[in-house]
């Protein structure tokens, strides 16, 4: 596994061991940035079900200001801390432990943000997203242009919208679907 693109392209990353992280493939991820643009300077980020940390790693190779990476996986949590720590980039990296199927956290000052880019990767088949889509969108933790990118098996239905998210692209990589809202704030 490998940074895509971006000043850290070609720098190896620490994988896991086992089946119980499913990390994005080097193709999707570089598939993903080809959509949402390269030039991702100064944009704040936030990496749910972050596992190994690799889109927000990938963000931050492309000059993303800071990623909040969330995961509840203890073995994610030093992956995460691992790769920060190959790529260079531990003080542009915040890791807050949490188990997203009870919401996003609360108690940390950095969840009072507002974040450019979402990357939302649960757990396949588990039936995660439409709790997910009404944390993001109860919590009002987006900027006017923000994107979510979800990732999803391909058999997994994402509404075309929900309250102020639209999609704009969908695209299939196997048994992987890549999905990117738009957020369009209500004026």
């Amino acid at each position: 596994m490998r940074i895509t693109g971006g000043k850290l392209k070609g720098r190896r990353l620490a994988s896991p061991k086992g089946l119980h992280i499913r990390p994005t493939t080097d193709k999707v991820r570089e598939s993903v940035f080809n959509i949402i643009g390269h030039d991702l300077a100064g944009l704040r980020v936030i990496d749910l079900f972050a596992g190994t940390g690799s889109l927000g790693l990938e963000a931050l190779s492309r000059g993303a200001f800071s990623v909040t990476f969330i995961d509840y996986s203890g073995q994610a949590i030093q992956l995460i801390k691992k790769n920060l720590l190959l790529c260079g980039q531990q003080t542009s990296g915040i890791i807050i432990k949490k188990d997203l199927r009870n919401g996003l956290p609360r108690r940390y000052p950095i969840m009072k943000e507002k974040f450019d880019l979402v990357f939302l990767d649960p757990p396949y088949r588990k039936g995660f997203a439409p709790f997910l889509l009404q944390e993001l969108s109860t919590r009002r933790i987006f900027l006017s242009e923000s994107r979510v990118v979800f990732e999803t098996s391909k058999n997994e239905v994402l509404p075309v919208s929900y309250e102020n998210l639209e999609i704009l692209d969908t695209r299939l990589y196997g048994d992987t679907k890549i999905s990117i809202y738009a957020y369009e704030a209500n004026e």
